[in-house]
């Protein structure tokens, strides 16, 4: 799986990425070698954090349906003897 960027996205990406490089390491990087960086860290880091948001997705909504279920077991009606 690759994930992609649509070309705003990825336009402001870069120029965090070559504003990192500047702040922090003191390096000026270009725009081709800053969007190659992206490329190489959403093909081979990005799947990680996108299962590790859906997993933290996955724990909200299960969350949500036990609230969801403890909702419905509190307006319960006992059936009649």
């Amino acid at each position: 799986m690759i994930i992609e960027f649509d070309s705003d996205r990825k336009s402001i990406v870069v120029h965090k990425i070559q504003r990192y490089f500047e702040d922090e390491l003191q390096q000026e990087i270009g725009q081709f070698d800053a969007e190659f960086l992206l490329d190489f860290f959403a093909r081979e880091i990005g799947p990680q954090f996108y299962n590790q948001g859906l997993q933290d997705a996955q724990a909200v909504l299960s969350a949500r349906i036990d609230d969801l279920q403890d909702a419905i077991s509190e307006i319960e009606k006992p059936p009649p003897s």
